[in-house]
This record gives C-alpha cells, structure tokens and sequence, in this order.
C-alpha cells in the first residue's frame, strides 16, 4: 500500500453550502479509502452538525477548526488579514508539513494571495498560474490552457514560465512524456500578436521544449497543442466562454427537439449520445484546477462546484501529490538556469525534450 496522502479541503466562503462540499469530500474518502486522510476546514458548528446528520461518517476524515471565513465579496488583501480564515488555517497545515495539499471552492483572488504570503512561490518563478483542462476531439486528451485568471498582464518571460509548468504538469499527469506546446495568438505565423507573444514566441523557439508554434483560439478543442500558454486576462474569458457552451447547446437542442413528434422521437434514440457530450463540458468532470508555481499543491475549484466537482479535485490534489509536481517544476527550472544542454557539452546527453526524468509515475513519497 503506498503512503497516505493528506489533503485539507477548505468547506466555507463558497457559492454553494458547506455541507455541499463536505458531501464532496465523503464521496473523496469513500473512493480513495486507506490512501486518503482528508481534513475538513472550517467552522466547528458547521463541521459537527453535518458529521452529526451522517449515518456512517468515514475514518479517514478529521477536522481542523477556523473560526473565520473569507466572503466572494473579500477583496485579496481583506483575505489576507483573516488570520484564522479556512483558507488561512488549510494552507498552513501544509506550509507546516501537516497537508500535503490544500482544496477549495472560495474566494479565488483571496487564496491566490494567502498562497503566495503562506507558502510561497517555487523558487524561481515569476508567477503562479491557474491551469485548466479543456476537452477537445480526441476524448482522451484535454488541452491545459494556463493561466486563466491569476494574472492580467504577463511579461514573456513568465508565459514562458507557464509553459514549462504546464509540460511539466500534463507530462506527469498524464504520462505524455514530450506535450505539444502552444501559444495562443490571433495567427499561426510568429509574427502575429502583439509584442509580448511575438517576444514570447523567440524564447519558446529557443528552448528546447516541444513547441509547435502559435495555435489560434480554434485549435484548443481540436486539441493541436497539449499545453496551450496565454495570459490570465484571455484565459478567463477563453474559460467563461467554453463554460457557457454546455448551456447554450442544452437550450438549443430542447428548443430543437420540442418543434415536432420526430424531433422527440429522435432524441430519444440519440440519449445516450447526447447524455456523453454533456458531460464533455461538464467542469466538474475535471474537477478543479491546480495553481501552478506556489510552493505546495493548491486546487482552485469553482465557487458553485457540486460534490463531484469536489470529489474530482481532491483526486486531482492526491495524484498531484503522488507525481511531486512542485519537486519537479523545480528541478525542471534548475536544468534551464543551467542552459538548454544541462551544462552537458554533448548534446546526446541533452534531456531538454524529455521531461519525465526524475520520479518514476509510481513514486509514492
């Protein structure tokens, strides 16, 4: 049996109650069982009337308590003078060495700045970036698009610094030992875009790194790239857009079907179809999405997140944990600061293209 990985989830300030998302975290500890100890974090009253309206409560959960929550309408800086917020108390249990990952659905902006002020950034980046999985046509391989919302504006040097923590994410999680990165731009030619993609373009060429060059917001669900490289300004809106598609098509096709007996009774073939492609843009599939580049594993999970939602998170933040993404994105930035070749003169020693290096995919530390 591999180690037991411990993970605080964060049940207040979000959109949803907290008993919504600590039914997420039974449904967590239900599924991974001895592999997982899950700490719910938050209020004491909240936390022990829900455990006392469970009939069969798992061992694997226990509790830490904060008597403070940070509201949505918090600003970053009022969320970090909230001490003993849930969002405070779950990131310095693993500043701490006393969680191996922190998981929440609540304020974004304010976990942002507590992660940065608690744990710290890995040595050498600029600044995190909020990764997230886009479905495409080959159903078995999302697109990482990184960042979608943490950063506004981004200097070429940090979209370049995206794209390392995004290989080095999708190569260990999803065994893709080389993924394609991209830049997203308005044109394929490395000429298109203004001058922070073009100057962005001439340090991906440069690398070493799997680059194919541009892609255009078209190519991300024909999954061109693996890793697709904007700054958080267009990522939001790249991800708030492809969130709307899954109701847009669910008006559509209901207004589509009620015209006429034959669209109903087509439908009614096409269930099971149409049951699958919904759940292509369902986010809570996927769970929630990592912070890249804090010092520690961090989940940021949509504010209205169901239970699934959260129960695919805390699986995300313990596969995060098992594959020791921070230890590699580290490691993968000392190698850069070392040159391309590594300090090795012989290129047939260079390892730039091969990212899966160091941990084998079944470490358990």
């Amino acid at each position: 049996m591999g180690k037991i990985r411990t993970i605080a989830l964060d049940i207040m300030g979000a959109d949803v109650s907290p008993e919504s998302i600590m039914t997420g975290g039974v449904m967590a500890a239900e599924d991974l069982g001895d592999k997982l100890h899950l700490v719910f974090v938050g209020k004491r009253e909240v936390i022990e009337e829900f455990v006392n309206s469970q009939k069969n409560f798992p061992s694997n959960i226990s509790f830490e308590y904060a008597s403070h929550a940070v509201a949505m309408s918090d600003t970053p800086t009022e969320g970090i003078r909230k001490k003993n917020s849930s969002i405070a108390v779950g990131l310095n249990m693993q500043k701490e060495g006393r969680a191996g990952a922190f998981v929440s659905a609540g304020n974004t902006g304010a976990l942002m700045a507590n992660a940065i002020f608690i744990c710290g950034r890995i040595e050498g980046i600029n600044r995190p970036a909020i990764a997230s999985l886009f479905p495409t046509t080959s159903d078995e391989r999302p697109t990482l698009v990184l960042d979608v919302g943490a950063n506004v504006d981004c200097k070429p040097s940090t979209l370049f610094q995206f794209g390392l923590m995004g290989s080095v994410y999708a190569s260990l999680m999803t065994g893709n030992t080389s993924p394609r990165i991209g830049l997203l731009s308005i044109g394929e030619e490395k000429t298109k875009g203004n001058e922070q993609v073009v100057d962005t373009w001439e340090r991906f060429r440069d690398s070493g790194l799997n680059f194919v060059g541009n892609v255009e917001g078209r190519d991300i669900l024909h999954g061109k790239a693996d890793v697709v490289v904007c700054d958080g300004f267009i990522g939001n809106i790249l991800l708030k857009f492809t969130e709307s598609i899954k109701g847009f098509l669910t008006i559509k096709l209901r207004r589509q079907i009620n015209k006429n007996l034959f669209s109903r009774l087509g439908a009614a073939l096409l269930t099971p179809f149409l049951r699958r492609q919904r759940q292509t843009f369902d986010y809570s599939e996927y769970g929630g999405a990592p912070l890249l580049g804090i010092n520690g594993v961090c989940i940021v999970c949509h504010g209205s997140s169901s239970p699934k939602a959260i129960k695919n998170a805390i699986r995300v933040a313990s596969d995060m944990i098992r594959h020791r993404i921070c230890e590699n994105i580290r490691d993968e930035l000392v190698l850069f600061s070392n040159g391309n070749k590594n300090g090795q003169e012989d290129e047939s020693k260079n390892n730039r293209s091969r990212l899966l290096r160091s941990v084998p995919s079944t470490d358990e530390r």
